[in-house]
């Protein structure tokens, strides 16, 4: 059956680095004809948020591309149109994409390919039921997770998993009143915790009211630095 999706592409400009990424044309799209997402809990009200960019996706990217990552592995959770990973690989960093929708790795593959970029990993990841093979990281990056009460231990608990024992994580959060639990539950395991607003933010439409969350251990004493910023 063929796809009754309409799509949109945007080039996204980050300094001198465009990203080209196709996306749904809206959130208001979908298709889901054999049920295979209703199967794994995913309603068709829920079923289009991974394909569009949102304002936290894209004050993620930002300040990412600005971040200290030579030579460190590199994981994104719930990546939707994965536009940090595809940043990052745009500069050949080793970067590892997830999420739960089963359509992200289509579209993942599509905008690698418009980007003539190198293939990135990727695995479909249920929080709840992790039986990866992904292994450990140095940096952890991801932005608006917290949707649930539920996912709070859940994504803590899977990022300490897949954390190697110095490690630095990065998730920005739009506002949705959980990060105060997030956080109590990432010093369980060990991590110390900051938060700020992002800076220079004109690239989105609306004033972005959430924070961007940092946390780290083992031999990181402080939060890592950002490179100069080349992308004002």
């Amino acid at each position: 059956m063929k796809s009754t999706l309409r799509l949109r592409y945007q080039t996204i400009e980050f300094g001198n680095v465009d990203i080209h990424v196709c996306t749904l044309r809206d959130n208001q799209q979908f298709d889901d004809p054999d049920d295979i997402a209703l199967k794994l809990g995913i309603s068709s009200a829920t079923w289009p948020l991974f394909g569009v960019i949102w304002p936290s996706s894209l004050v993620l990217a930002h300040y990412i591309g600005n971040h200290q990552t030579a030579g460190k592995r590199i994981l994104e959770i719930g990546c939707g149109m994965a536009l940090s990973s595809l940043l990052l690989n745009q500069r050949n960093d080793d970067i590892t994409a997830t999420d739960y929708h089963p359509e992200v790795a289509v579209f993942l593959e599509r905008n690698t390919q418009l980007n003539h970029g190198k293939a990135i990993g990727y695995q479909r990841i249920d929080w709840a039921d992790d039986t990866s093979d992904l292994g450990l990281f140095d940096i952890i990056i991801g932005s608006d997770l917290l949707y649930e009460d539920e996912h709070i231990n859940l994504l803590a608990d899977f990022i300490h998993k897949h954390s190697n024992s110095t490690c630095e994580v990065i998730l920005v959060d739009p506002g949705r009143g959980r990060k105060n639990k997030f956080s109590r539950r990432m010093e369980v395991h060990g991590f110390s915790f900051s938060q700020e607003k992002p800076e220079h933010t004109d690239y989105l439409e609306k004033p972005f009211k959430g924070h961007i969350l940092r946390f780290w251990r083992g031999d990181m004493q402080s939060p890592p630095g950002l490179l100069a910023n080349t992308s004002s």
